[in-house]
């Protein structure tokens, strides 16, 4: 037996976080049993595990997906667990030592926040010099600290962590997270210093679209800090130094940074020739709090290929669109300059960024006249070519500067993969990963290159079951929905279209009124799709990670907003069980609108209803797993009336939709609005609506994330390939014959010539249509989790072969272990194999078009269980 993948709440060693009531998780694997038996949790403040201070005893009730302990634990101790665990069969195995620590309380930092005399026009290194004993070894050392906007913290001129843009994108109207970073290692006996060089980010720096673009001081207009530094000597004594009067302010070589505009930096103020006094400043107004973000992190390196443009321009393509930036080594005179300009596409074979709107996208270096590596430290990008301007560029020449593009993400662990005998559809996967790798910077924005970059809810709603099979996401979105609630409680449950709730918060600053609810003009807060996050979200965390605890922390979220759409229904639409008010994005996107406009031919209160429908059910089922049966009843009750409702508005009699849209067809079906006798029409006339779109889609966000999984589910299966494997416009396959690396913000992105179609709005790093993903893994993989489970520990076996695919393999590393699955043709024969992994079972389902022929070389009945372990199954084609 090996126990994996220790994690206390869904984070691997977790350092700085509140850890009050842990919740546990594990993994096992390898086990000759089936199932577990009984698991034992030790929790111990000796690496060596002795005196543990909290021992579960073997319990039966411990599974690997969460455990919570009745005991609580303190902040700033580092603890340190395992688990001992005992199988079916006796099989047993004690896992390796993990670790956990938690914050210390803001409280008692007694650590005032810190500003410089200057103004914003010069941001300020902060110093402090400080002295180590001689006469005692460092146990440990930790940093708590907080700049703002950003900061980074170096000890005797080496960074702290290997983490970036901390303290991260904050909504700082109500919470701002500090770190807590282990600099044990880092210091030395004697005189050690301490330097803090600040950035703008969203705290200070120019965001949101809010006055043209011109909006900045979101969070704030100074550059501060706030810091604990905590030295424990092996004798048992401790000393500590905090922000104070005794620090000193330098000019930082950082003489500019935003977020959309990049950064600006001078190596020749890193001489620190100048000096001054810091003094103290008033605190935000938010309080601090232990950090929910997991860490942000850079990944990936791609080296360039050199490309010399007709315009004579000297661009480097990375060969993948990302988010991050790109680093290099320079050794020029004193005051030359290297300027890189960012940009995610080439046209005409030049330079091209005019769909990045008002973002500069720039990095400008100022070279000291000594060798230096240059990255930014206080902006990222979103981009795939570099245009280079300040040096020359040779192929010849090109290594000696050493540029290397990174990709910077949060660091969340890749969970799946598949990989089939098409490249096409290959590459097309990859680009769904690296459009989630590319907007999975702290919060799930919507693109990482114009001037937007906000956390869109309607995007992150629709593609997060995608997110959670292609990385571990739990821990990510906790943060996320934090944010998300503190907007909910002072806007009547109403959850904001972006999250955090920057555009709120503009308008804050900029002293506009909020927009009245409900809204029917274009507002910041309310739509349906996009508000529907505050449900969909925990219920597929709860679906993919079966942890009872983060879903009582989230179920606020949903039950806050559901209590907002029945109070819109009961107070503005009559009461009637449909949601008829408000502005609403809806099918946003769509092509259907014969008007042109982003807004789908859909009708938005039918949208509306249909999530009405899906957030009520979906409340009532988190109320149940929780034991909370009033709740239970109550949002079931509202869903059973706003189905009736539904049926009686939009449903003909005889079982038509009244709406002739794919995306309205496609809602009836996905939602099972339509009485069980009426849905083979209705899977004919989806059938018939593609067919008058020449077998292609022509839905938007909304339609999109559901279209081929419910085309499965009515038996059009076929159609979803079809659609899958189009390479015509519109088409995934469209884009990726045109150069793609990630998925688009619109089908069009880009035209059939390569020529860029519109720059008002359009991104090529979107990931909202990337939710076909998910289908893939559900529906052609198999790999579908019950729906009367949680954390995969049973899943629902069928998967859809077509012979046009060929094969398909995949892997998934779900909360209850790794599942693998593949298929392919042999004649008229679907060879299939599934691995189960332990303590799980697969129920196997039969493919419509398909009779089962055996089962691990037997013959076998159509409805059975598969145990842990491989299998093999053949189907035969009727």
């Amino acid at each position: 037996m090996k126990i994996t993948h220790l994690r206390v709440n869904h984070l691997e060693n977790p350092i700085g976080y509140d850890v009050t009531h842990p919740v546990f998780s594990f993994v096992i694997g390898e086990s000759t049993g089936k199932k577990l038996q009984s698991a034992r949790i030790r929790v111990s403040e000796n690496a060596d595990m002795t005196a543990p201070c909290y021992d579960s005893g073997a319990r039966a009730d411990i599974n690997g997906l969460a455990f919570t302990t009745e005991k609580t634990f303190a902040g700033g101790v580092r603890y340190y667990w395992n688990v001992e665990a005992v199988a079916d069969d006796g099989d047993c195995g004690v896992s390796d030592v993990a670790t956990f620590e938690g914050g210390t309380a803001a409280r008692e930092w007694e650590a005032p926040f810190i500003t410089s005399p200057w103004d914003e026009s010069k941001p300020p290194v902060f110093v402090r010099d400080f002295v180590v004993r001689t006469d005692a070894p460092v146990a440990s050392a930790r940093l708590y600290i907080c700049g703002l906007g950003l900061y980074e913290a170096y000890v005797n001129g080496e960074k702290a962590g290997d983490e970036y843009l901390a303290p991260y994108c904050n909504d700082y109207r109500f919470a701002i997270q500090y770190q807590t970073l282990d600099v044990t290692a880092m210091l030395r006996p004697g005189e050690n210093t301490l330097r803090v060089p600040v950035g703008a980010g969203w705290y200070m720096g120019r965001f949101t679209y809010l006055e043209e673009g011109k909006l900045n001081h979101i969070g704030g207009d100074r550059f501060l800090l706030t810091a604990r530094l905590e030295v424990r000597y092996a004798d048992g004594t401790t000393d500590a130094l905090v922000t104070d009067e005794r620090w000193r302010c330098v000019p930082s070589p950082v003489l500019e940074s935003n977020i959309y505009d990049g950064e600006v930096y001078d190596a020749r103020l890193e001489d620190e020739s100048e000096t001054v006094q810091a003094i103290l400043a008033k605190a935000p107004k938010a309080p601090l709090v232990e950090r929910f973000s997991p860490p942000l992190r850079l990944h990936e390196s791609f080296a360039p290929q050199l490309i010399i443009t007709p315009r004579g321009e000297q661009v480097l393509d990375f060969g993948q669109e990302m988010s991050g930036w790109v680093e290099f080594d320079c050794d020029l005179p004193a005051g030359e300059r290297v300027t890189l300009h960012y940009s995610e596409i080439m046209q005409d074979a030049c330079f091209y960024r005019d769909n990045l709107r008002t973002a500069k996208a720039e990095f400008t270096y100022v070279s000291a006249g000594h060798a230096a590596h240059v990255r930014p430290h206080f902006t990222f990008y979103g981009f795939r070519y570099v245009m280079v301007t300040g040096v020359t560029l040779t192929q010849e020449n090109l290594a000696e500067y050493g540029f290397t593009a990174r990709a910077m993400y949060s660091d969340l662990a890749r969970t799946g993969r598949i990989e089939t005998d098409n490249a096409k559809i290959n590459r097309l996967i990859e680009n769904t990963i690296w459009g989630q790798k590319s907007n999975f910077v702290d919060v799930p924005t919507d693109c990482p290159q114009r001037d937007e970059r906000l956390g869109w809810t309607g995007d992150a709603q629709v593609f997060c079951a995608t997110a959670s099979y292609h990385m571990y996401t739990p821990a990510f979105y906790r943060k996320y929905l934090r944010d998300m609630l503190e907007a909910q409680r002072i806007n009547q449950g109403s959850v904001s279209n972006v999250v955090p709730d920057f555009l709120a918060a503009g308008r804050e600053k900029m002293g506009k009124p909020p927009f009245p609810i409900p809204c029917e003009t274009w507002g910041e807060n309310g739509s349906c799709a996009w508000g529907d996050a505050a449900t969909v979200i925990p219920a597929t965390m709860y679906t993919f990670y079966g942890d009872k605890a983060l879903l009582a922390e989230t179920y606020e979220n949903m039950k806050r907003w559901t209590d907002y759409i029945i109070w819109l229904d009961e107070t503005h639409c009559g009461g009637a069980r449909l949601w008829q008010c408000s502005f609403h994005f809806a099918d946003w996107l769509a092509l259907d609108n014969p008007e042109k406009t982003s807004l789908g031919r859909t009708e938005s209160y039918y949208v509306a209803s249909v999530y009405y429908l899906y957030s009520a059910r979906l409340t009532a089922q988190a109320a149940r797993a929780l034991g909370k049966e009033d709740d239970a009843a109550y949002y079931q009750k509202i869903a059973d009336e706003v189905l009736a409702a539904l049926r009686h508005e939009y449903i003909t009699p005889a079982g038509r939709v009244g709406i002739d849209t794919q995306t309205a067809l496609v809602l009836a079906l996905a939602f099972d609005i339509l009485e069980p006798q009426h849905r083979e029409r209705a899977a004919r006339d989806l059938h018939k609506a593609l067919e008058k779109q020449h077998m292609h889609l022509n839905t938007g966000f909304v339609g999109t994330a559901y279209l081929c999984h419910t085309l499965t589910k009515a038996g059009l299966t076929a159609d979803a390939y079809t659609l899958l494997l189009n390479e015509d416009y519109p088409s995934w396959l469209y884009e990726v014959n045109l150069g793609a690396t990630t998925i688009w913000e619109r089908w069009n992105s880009l035209l059939p010539d390569g020529h860029i179609s519109s720059t008002g709005m359009n991104s090529l790093n979107h990931y909202a249509y990337g939710a076909v993903a998910e289908w893939i893994y559900r529906d052609v993989c198999g790999l579908t989790p019950a729906p009367e489970s949680a954390g995969f520990a049973r899943i629902d076996y069928t998967p859809h072969p077509d012979k046009r695919l060929g094969a398909i393999r995949a892997s998934y590393d779900s909360a209850s272990g790794r599942y693998e699955s593949a298929w392919k043709w042999e004649g008229d024969l679907v060879r299939a194999e599934l691995t189960v992994p332990f303590g799980c079972t697969a129920k196997l389902g039969v493919p419509a078009g398909f009779a089962l022929r055996r089962v691990d070389g037997n013959a076998a009945d159509t409805d059975m269980t598969l145990e842990p372990g491989k299998h093999e199954i053949v189907f035969a084609q009727l």
